[in-house]
């Protein structure tokens, strides 16, 4: 299909997000990538139901959370939805130029391999989360030992990615070290401005909105990754501006941030 009939087509009442089931089955990573594409959804002003489904990665045409159902157009990832979206008429980074498109992506890429390969890693890789949160929530809704056979065939699958870019032998440690540098370096480009470009937000506060503040609120077995990012105040205080501004009365019952418990939320 050409960009051109893409873009001729509004964007329907109806487009939905497609993601697990939240409160039993979703996973660290797959949440932070989801919260990523609401936010930079809201950050557009284009309405999404959330829909939750238990084989939604069984659903998505590349096996990759979330997807977008828009028309009949299937769309999983935020990079390929934020070119789709663009396709339609949508962009938030129109207004950088050169330079600074290449520095967001920069940064886009430093989180992709920094703070979700240590979220895939801690999900995977360390015995306790794996044993005591991982397979029990990946596996949930479906009957044994098929829930033991899915969980881990995927570790494998995890297990094989992090051998493949380095990171198998690190220790826990050094992957909450890595957490940190990324923290630190977000931080610094941050500094006191609203979002990481100045006055508007781009897909890349979209992105590290969707990662931090699901590390904030996720409750796991211990505090170690949360503490990483409240080490850095203007990063805690970015997503309270983000989750203010874009998901407070704006959700429905399908919410991904309304109707969370108090734990959950950051503004106590």
């Amino acid at each position: 299909i050409s960009s051109l009939s893409i873009a001729a087509e509004p964007w329907p009442e109806n487009a939905a997000l497609y993601q697990q089931l939240k409160e039993e089955q979703i996973l660290l990573s797959d949440n932070a990538s989801s919260l990523a594409v609401q936010a930079f959804l809201q950050m557009c002003n284009l309405p999404i139901r959330v829909i939750c489904r238990a084989n939604a990665e069984y659903m998505s045409p590349s096996g990759k959370l979330p997807f977008i159902h828009v028309g009949n157009q299937v769309v999983s990832e935020l990079g390929p939805i934020v070119q789709f979206v663009k396709a339609k008429g949508h962009s938030l980074s129109d207004g950088l130029d050169e330079v600074q498109k290449a520095e967001m992506k920069a940064y886009m890429e430093l989180v992709n391999n920094m703070l979700l390969t240590a979220e895939l890693y801690l999900q995977w890789c360390d015995d306790v989360t794996v044993e005591e949160i991982t397979h029990p929530r990946y596996g949930s809704p479906y009957p044994w030992p098929l829930n033991r056979i899915l969980s881990y065939q995927k570790q494998w699958e995890v297990k094989r990615k992090m051998k493949a870019i380095g990171w198998a032998g690190k220790t826990l440690e050094q992957v909450l070290e890595d957490v940190d540098q990324c923290c630190h370096a977000l931080s610094q480009r941050l500094g006191t401005q609203p979002y990481f470009f100045n006055k508007q937000p781009t897909e890349l506060d979209a992105l590290v909105f969707g990662h931090l503040f699901t590390i904030l609120t996720t409750q796991l077995i211990t505090d170690e990754l949360s503490e990483k990012v409240k080490n850095y105040s203007n990063l805690t205080a970015f997503c309270r501006r983000i989750e203010q501004q874009y998901f407070e009365g704006h959700e429905k019952e399908s919410s991904t941030i309304a109707g969370r418990s108090a734990k959950k939320s950051l503004l106590r």
